[in-house]
């Protein structure tokens, strides 16, 4: 069987905040666009307050990067929902979406996003709670989502402190990987952000940004997958 090779990143950018509390959206994209990623699902991408206005504009999005916005968004101003959104580099490809709500003492939620890549690819972007029981439903929640799925990708900040509890929901479908460690960006102590790959997908190869660019950006540090797929069968 042939494998095609697919390029996802993941990066919480803090509503384009970096470490010195300016809001600058072309530093962030600066550093997606470094990632050379096909898919990159971001976290954090819309304020809090109001009807949660983007924090990368989307006329910078297309005048500076080779990406597409996936329409994502309830209200017609966000990027996404509940701050996730994903940029593709090829629209052509994106099949379906869907906003999914997750359960959680916090409001929360994640995006969907399936693909005509390979023999069919979905990504969630999801951004879990802070608290662990939380975090343990919404996993379970996705991990529900995906077993009505094929090859799966699930990506994003999972605010888990601990790199062997907290991620049991996904055992028995996927594989859950800690490119490196990601938070905080001056000093990372802490591989927050991960992927877990469906156990037929293969991980070829996984790292963090961590340039000088990168580390000002916002305090969470991106992470990328080099993502290998059954190709589609005809």
């Amino acid at each position: 069987m042939h494998l095609n090779a697919i390029r996802i990143a993941s990066y919480n950018i803090r509503k384009a905040r970096g470490l010195d509390q300016r809001r600058r959206p072309e530093r962030t994209l600066a550093v997606i666009n470094a990632l050379d990623a096909d898919i990159v699902v971001l976290q954090e991408a819309d304020r809090r307050l109001g009807r949660r206005p983007p924090a990368l504009p989307r006329r910078m999005i297309e005048a500076e990067t080779d990406f597409t916005l996936v329409e994502l968004s309830a209200n017609g101003t966000s990027l996404g929902w509940h701050g996730n959104a994903v940029l593709v580099r090829d629209p052509t490809t994106v099949e379906r979406t869907r906003r999914v709500d997750l359960p959680g003492l916090e409001p929360r939620g994640a995006v969907l996003v399936d693909f005509a890549i390979g023999d069919g690819l979905s990504v969630i972007g999801a951004h879990l709670g802070l608290r662990r029981r939380d975090r343990l439903g919404q996993l379970a929640a996705l991990d529900r989502l995906a077993a009505r799925r094929g090859h799966t990708v699930i990506a994003g900040d999972f605010n888990e402190w601990s790199e062997v509890r907290g991620f049991e929901p996904l055992a028995e479908r996927f594989v859950t990987h800690a490119p490196g460690l990601s938070f905080h960006a001056r000093r990372p102590v802490a591989a927050l952000d991960r992927f877990a790959l469906s156990r037929d997908l293969r991980l070829k190869n996984a790292g963090v940004a961590q340039d000088a660019l990168a580390r000002r950006a916002s305090d969470h540090l991106p992470i990328w997958s080099d993502i290998a797929l059954p190709a589609r069968t005809v």
